[in-house]
């Protein structure tokens, strides 16, 4: 495949599992938030998002960058990515919903910045020289 396929079916794979991320972070988010009524809107922000991100490294790695590198150097760096996302999402978040936000768009809001800031830093950081490792390794190149 050219490497403008490759790229653009790398992006897809990225958004349909980041689409299932989703899903795990809005779901939990949902019961967290709406069903047991957990607050501040923080709370339950930290804890959704834990949940997708857990999920969407492991899918990722394997499948959208086919990485062989070592899981706890990239673990490592998407916990440094989050040492900044997080925070500022979640301080962001807060002011946004303090400031008469809906809840549910800020949700939205920093899902979307997410997406595509994660990304990049996977894509340009954590997978930059393990990029399809994996494939070649089992080809034998």
């Amino acid at each position: 495949m050219n490497q403008k396929k490759e790229t653009m079916w790398r992006m897809i794979k990225f958004t349909l599992f980041s689409v299932s991320a989703g899903i795990i972070q809005i779901g939990s988010f949902a019961l967290l938030h709406d069903a047991l009524g957990m607050r501040p809107y923080w709370i339950p922000y930290l804890i959704s998002l834990v949940l997708s991100v857990l999920w969407n490294y492991t899918f990722n790695r394997k499948y959208t960058f086919r990485s062989n590198d070592d899981v706890r150097r990239g673990m490592l760096l998407v916990a440094l990515y989050y040492l900044v996302f997080t925070p500022v999402s979640t301080w962001g978040g807060q002011l946004l919903s303090n400031a008469g936000v809906h809840d549910w768009l800020v949700q939205g809001i920093n899902m979307l910045v997410n997406f595509v800031t994660e990304y990049l830093f996977q894509r340009f950081v954590i997978y930059r020289n393990s990029l399809d490792s994996a494939v070649k390794s089992k080809s034998g190149q």
